[in-house]
């Protein structure tokens, strides 16, 4: 088989997979896209449609002074199920470790690597999409309801501006003026001008996919139970309902679910579900320009899919309970805080499962054990901002091109 007609199956249709299916097609390789549900219908649904660029580490000593409490209020940004601690600690303790001071560092300039190319990288994939209207160009606003808020946010603008992005501090009329649809009593903003929004997350994957297949790919769907190597040097798949397919490589992308087949493969990774909900209010009574973030309560708005969609926070209670609906009324009403004037008529909740490492920073790899099988799974919050970049990266590892960032941090083995 020549080597522009190899073949590649990925598994995962999300954002990563289907990012990463156009750009493996567009470079000759012959690309099929399997996932147990339909492109974009999993946790790329509900995303927050936000291109996040001031990546942030998870943990470190500012965090850990607020698990605590944040553990303890039943309307923090973080929700522990009881029945789940257990489960939960070996991956805590990773992510305690993961926020040393010098370890720390290490993972900011590993985010901030992959930060710096992602928007011109996501304006490249919309362009090969024949999609560039997709993405808005309206930035994000930051906002904080008392100048403490804002000073606890300290670090966060440090981090900015060691690594050189682009931010604004507004204050009083002129933060109303940016957004008049914010109440008076949100003391101080940030405007993070390059932190844009996309129009329609789900119509965004939809686009991925149909792109790819003008080239060429395919979709199969079917649930994958694990992956093989052959005596030939080929890789199978192998799928719960006993059938399978083969071709020269095959990425794994398959969000939290990755875990399994990693494990199978005598490569266990510490992925966990973050589970994330959201509310779209397609009449929400007002108009948004910017999507907003608040950081001290961990959610975002977003002006999104036809409507506002609010949502964030993290749960942390494993893949299979059930959803707890509560968690995203509470984000509304922080909401209407932030905008009074904010309706909640014909409206929806969602619940979806980030998949989270330890260390924030994903697996963007080869595998250490099994020739032929790729990684991209454990981008968190960022799967949506780094889908490009991982396409790219992921395409030139495949077809022997040096990626133009070091990508020994995003190995699979690091842990």
């Amino acid at each position: 088989m020549g080597e522009n007609k190899r073949t590649v199956i990925i598994v995962g249709a999300g954002v990563i997979g289907a990012a990463i299916a156009l750009e493996l097609q567009r470079r000759g390789r012959q690309v099929t896209l399997v996932d147990k549900a339909g492109p974009g219908e999993g946790t790329s649904f509900g995303n927050m449609a936000s291109i996040a660029l001031d990546f942030a580490a998870g943990s470190g000593p500012s965090t850990w002074s607020k698990i605590p409490g944040w553990l303890l209020d039943p309307e923090g940004p973080v929700w522990l199920r009881p029945s789940y601690a257990l489960r939960m600690l070996p991956w805590f303790l990773r992510f305690v470790a993961a926020g040393r001071p010098s370890r720390l560092r290490e993972i900011e300039d590993a985010g901030m690597s992959l930060s710096r190319h992602a928007l011109s990288d996501f304006r490249a994939m919309l362009a090969a999409a024949g999609a560039p209207d997709l993405m808005t160009e309206e930035g994000c606003l930051s906002i904080y309801e008392t100048e403490a808020e804002f000073a606890g946010d300290r670090a966060h603008l440090e981090l900015m501006q060691r690594y050189g992005m682009e931010y604004k501090v507004l204050a009083g009329a002129e933060i109303r003026d940016h957004e008049p649809a914010l109440s008076p009593s949100i003391a101080k903003a940030v405007l993070l001008p390059d932190n844009k929004s996309i129009r329609d997350p789900y119509k965004l994957v939809l686009t991925l996919m149909e792109a790819a297949k003008a080239l060429g790919a395919t979709f199969v769907s079917g649930a994958v139970r694990t992956v093989e190597r052959q005596s030939d040097g080929d890789v199978a798949v192998l799928f719960e309902n006993g059938t399978r397919l083969q071709a020269n490589d095959v990425v794994l992308a398959a969000g939290v679910r990755t875990r399994f087949i990693a494990s199978a493969l005598g490569e266990p990774i510490p992925l966990e579900t973050e589970r994330g909900y959201h509310t779209q209010i397609m009449k929400p009574g007002i108009a948004m320009r910017y999507s907003i973030i608040w950081p001290r309560r961990a959610f975002m708005v977003t002006p999104t899919a036809g409507g506002i969609r609010v949502g964030g926070n993290v749960e942390l209670a494993g893949l299979d309970a059930p959803p707890d609906y509560r968690r995203p009324r509470i984000l509304v009403r922080h909401a209407q805080r932030a905008l009074p004037g904010l309706q909640v008529e014909d409206a929806k909740d969602w619940m979806g499962h980030r998949p989270a490492l330890p260390d924030t920073i994903p697996i963007i790899s080869p595998s250490s054990r099994v020739p032929g099988v790729w990684y991209a799974t454990g981008h968190g919050h960022l799967g949506l901002t780094f889908s490009a970049t991982t396409a790219r990266l992921m395409a030139d590892m495949m077809t022997g091109i040096a990626p133009a960032v070091d990508m020994t941090p995003f190995r699979i083995n690091r842990y």
